[in-house]
């Protein structure tokens, strides 16, 4: 066990730190922003309003599309469907605005599932916007590593995608647990916590997690991990996470350590 250090406050021992992926470990905001737009002008072009007498106008689709997704004129929404839920929630939300302009359930589920097969190639790998590593990542993940602590992904990203991640920006050494959208059940569910710490034989309360979204934390919070913290250095707009858990906005203010041996391990 060693103890992790915030603005070189001790939080305690831990053998294992769970990070949440997109708004984290990534800057995702330039990547999302792009998905979301793109889905937009896809639902548009599918969307033919001249044809139902009832349905709401081309223009109020597109509102109702970007508060689903959470892009505001400031940027995206950290708490937004887009930057927060799995590629599935993101196909119902929007099957459910189209629902609300005129289509009936069975067409705007499968005009959904269209507009995400035009778009799907615009996330991650390969995307024009990939997502870079938060700034100072790969330092922390080196000290962590260093140290002798476990490292993991728990996100409602897939499998696929975490580990596409992890590799292009040569970060993937210091991980060995992950959890997915792929899994079951997937977070915020606190058991997605328990079955992860269970594939990496630690106990919830020998951990740090670290993420970006009130749901996550209050996961955390409710499966029982000895250190919640708040990632806040990834978005353009303030992220409103609850004030009961400690917040960061560079990975520089955490270090590791021995407590009771002198200060932490300082990261540049």
């Amino acid at each position: 066990m060693v103890d992790l250090f915030l603005r070189q406050r001790c939080l305690g021992p831990v053998r294992a730190v769970l990070f949440d992926k997109d708004g984290t470990l990534s800057n995702s905001e330039s990547m999302l922003t792009l998905l979301a737009e793109a889905r937009i002008a896809a639902a548009l072009e599918l969307h033919d309003p001249g044809q139902r007498v009832e349905s709401q106008s081309a223009d109020q689709l597109g509102i109702l599309l970007r508060q689903a997704y959470g892009l505001t004129p400031g940027g995206l929404d950290p708490s937004g469907a887009i930057a927060v839920a799995a590629r599935d929630h993101n196909l119902i939300a929007t099957a459910t605005v189209l629902a609300q302009v005129g289509h009936g359930w069975p067409e705007a589920l499968a005009l959904s599932e269209e507009i995400f097969r035009r778009t799907d190639h615009l996330h991650g790998r390969g995307s024009q916007r990939a997502p870079q590593p938060t700034h100072g990542l790969a330092t922390l993940l080196q000290a962590l590593h260093s140290a002798g602590i476990a490292c993991a992904v728990i996100s409602n990203d897939d499998a696929k995608g975490i580990r596409a991640f992890l590799i292009d920006h040569d970060l993937a050494a210091p991980f060995s647990g992950l959890w997915s959208a792929d899994h079951q059940p997937r977070k915020p569910d606190p058991a997605a916590v328990h079955q992860l710490c269970q594939t990496m034989d630690v106990r919830p309360a020998d951990c740090a997690l670290i993420g970006d979204a009130n749901s996550d934390l209050r996961m955390a919070d409710a499966a029982g991990v000895a250190v919640v913290l708040g990632y806040c250095g990834a978005w353009s707009l303030p992220v409103p996470l609850d004030p009961r858990f400690p917040q960061l906005r560079h990975w520089q203010e955490l270090g590791v350590g021995q407590a009771a041996h002198g200060d932490p391990a300082a990261l540049p």
